[in-house]
């Protein structure tokens, strides 16, 4: 089904059912997940670079900025050399944290050297960074769609951040050109990226993308 664009085939957003949406995320997550741990570690390094690139092109002046963004896992486009660079300029650089499961995340700045625990799933987090509300956060995605949705891992702690934050930061969901699909089947909990950037192109309606 997902090689079938959705409104073509009938199955538009609006008439899935909830629960066939998540059955349909769980195959598609599973799916895309095992896309990406099937490059090698040199595809996913060069990837990682060209995300890199296409990300400070988009930001642009970076001065007095927080910028997030994550630890990678599971195939996830690798961004700790980008944050090395950013934190070599001068940038102050952070991580997200999962405090616990239903709660929004928070941040704490972090750069190479800082020391590191296990949080939530074992995912290595700052110890000691002070927190901070970021101007720039990075998501990881598993699958995306040209309206910017975001197909994550399924505990919208990203969705649940956004929409409490006072200050919306801007929002770069980062993954690879193969996990581009017709549609995520946006809900109404579904809060869309700024701009999706993968190793081939930045897709943005902001950009009249």
């Amino acid at each position: 089904m997902h090689e079938v664009d959705p409104e073509y085939s009938g199955l538009g957003a609006s008439v899935m059912r909830r629960e066939d949406v998540n059955r349909w995320r769980k195959a598609e997550r599973a799916r895309q997940i095992a896309s990406r741990l099937a490059l090698t570690p040199e595809q996913r390094r060069a990837y990682g670079e060209r995300i890199a690139g296409h990300l400070k092109d988009l930001i642009g002046d970076l001065e007095g900025l927080v910028v997030s963004a994550y630890w990678p896992i599971r195939g996830e486009p690798d961004l700790r050399p980008f944050m090395e660079t950013l934190a070599s300029a001068g940038v102050q650089t952070a991580l997200p944290v999962a405090i616990e499961l239903g709660r929004p995340l928070v941040f704490r700045l972090w750069k190479k050297g800082d020391r590191l625990e296990k949080g939530l799933w074992k995912i290595p987090v700052p110890a000691d960074g002070a927190e901070v509300v970021p101007d720039v956060v990075t998501a990881p995605v598993v699958g995306f769609d040209r309206q910017m949705y975001r197909l994550g891992y399924g505990g919208g702690f990203f969705d649940r951040t956004l929409a409490a934050l006072a200050k919306r930061p801007r929002v770069f969901g980062v993954g690879y050109s193969s996990a581009c699909l017709p549609t995520i089947y946006p809900q109404a909990h579904d809060i869309p990226m700024d701009f999706i950037v993968t190793e081939r192109e930045t897709v943005g309606i902001q950009a009249g993308e």
